[in-house]
């Protein structure tokens, strides 16, 4: 792959640092990228937009595992998947005797639109065994299980931005860490898994940075972070 290459990128432990913050050196390095830069994440909408709107690219955003697809260039907003379905299997778990783990106000879920995300501390089979009634699936993000339909993943998110910016997906650089970021790295063209990765990612991967977090995504495209 070229420098220029577009890229799909995710953030929680991709263009983080060990502690969960953005890492600072991304943001030039994101700005001053001289292809389409794609955010891919399990956050919600709002979280990835904000990104780009601060770091100062044009909003195209892959979210919620896929489930919410943005696109400013074409003025595109899409969603995949079922909320309802979603918040029955936690309303199920809950009535169940477990908890999804966050506060009252859960600033987690407040504005998913397509799934619902449980904290990892919570117990995961009985999670996964209501959600499989209900036809759904569990994904573990490596930072919080997220409740969604089995037919939306980033992988085709990023094939609809790809779609909306006349690219083909195999045009692109993908980076991640977790097994959300497989589907990805299937349609791209090369995928890279940073050093912190998960067993999923660092399969499914074309390589392994030496580096992990947002060192790892500086060495996957090549640029000094200094």
């Amino acid at each position: 792959m070229t420098d220029a290459s577009p890229l799909a990128i995710d953030v929680d432990g991709t263009l983080t640092d060990g502690q969960g913050a953005i890492d600072h050196r991304t943001l030039p390095a994101l700005r001053e990228w001289p292809a389409p830069v794609v955010i891919a994440t399990g956050k919600s909408m709002p979280y990835p937009i904000a990104l780009c709107h601060f770091v100062g690219i044009e909003g195209r955003v892959v979210a919620e595992n896929g489930g919410v697809v943005a696109v400013a260039d074409t003025d595109t907003l899409q969603f995949q998947g079922d909320r309802e379905a979603a918040r029955a299997v936690t309303d199920a778990y809950v009535e169940a005797g477990y908890s999804l783990g966050w506060s009252e106000v859960d600033f987690v879920n407040r504005w998913r639109e397509t799934e619902i995300a449980v904290a990892r501390e919570q117990p995961l089979e009985p999670l996964e065994s209501i959600a499989a009634d209900h036809g759904l699936e569990v994904v573990d993000t490596g930072y919080a299980y997220h409740v969604k339909s089995p037919d939306v993943s980033k992988g085709k998110g990023l094939e609809v931005v790809a779609g909306e910016l006349g690219l083909d997906p195999a045009a692109f650089l993908a980076i991640g860490d977790s097994e959300n970021d497989v589907s990805t790295f299937e349609v791209a063209g090369e995928a890279v898994a940073v050093a912190n990765a998960d067993d999923a990612a660092l399969a499914a991967a074309d390589r392994v940075t030496e580096a992990a977090y947002a060192d790892g995504f500086f060495e996957a495209i090549g640029l000094d972070p200094a």
